[in-house]
């Protein structure tokens, strides 16, 4: 399946391809294009948008599209995702950057990761060990708070 957002991701469209790739079609092909396009693109390729205005899985209910994807196809019950959510949330959506200590973090490392890499695809490629990273570090944490 083919999976379309907007070019130059930095947090939701970092994760939420590493998210469906990880957890919901691992065949994922992901395609950033310029923000007007991003619904355009989604017809003509019989793509799922994500992460822009009038995509069919974007922000809702003051939730990121993480956030919204978890939700969506029934993910929630991994509480390591929760807790990686939580992150992603607090990197995504500025009015809440401090509701987890890591979202300064993450938000640094995908503003940062906008000034190293050019191209969106190996962007995405260099980030995801960050993501497995957050997840593997998530894992332990549930694990340990239980």
């Amino acid at each position: 399946m083919k999976w379309v957002t907007r070019a130059r991701p930095k947090t939701d469209r970092i994760a939420c391809p590493w998210l469906i790739r990880r957890f919901i079609d691992p065949d994922a092909e992901i395609l950033y294009v310029p923000r007007d396009d991003v619904l355009t693109v989604a017809a003509d390729q019989d793509a799922r948008s994500f992460d822009a205005p009038g995509a069919e899985f974007d922000h809702r209910d003051g939730r990121c599209t993480f956030e919204v994807l978890i939700d969506h196809f029934d993910l929630d019950h991994d509480p390591a995702l929760v807790r990686l959510a939580a992150i992603v949330h607090a990197a995504d959506i500025a009015d809440e950057l401090h509701s987890d200590p890591l979202g300064p973090g993450l938000l640094a490392i995908g503003q940062g990761g906008l000034d190293v890499e050019a191209d969106d695809h190996r962007l995405l490629e260099r980030a995801s060990f960050v993501y497995d990273a957050l997840y593997a570090w998530s894992v332990h944490q549930v694990a340990t708070a239980v």
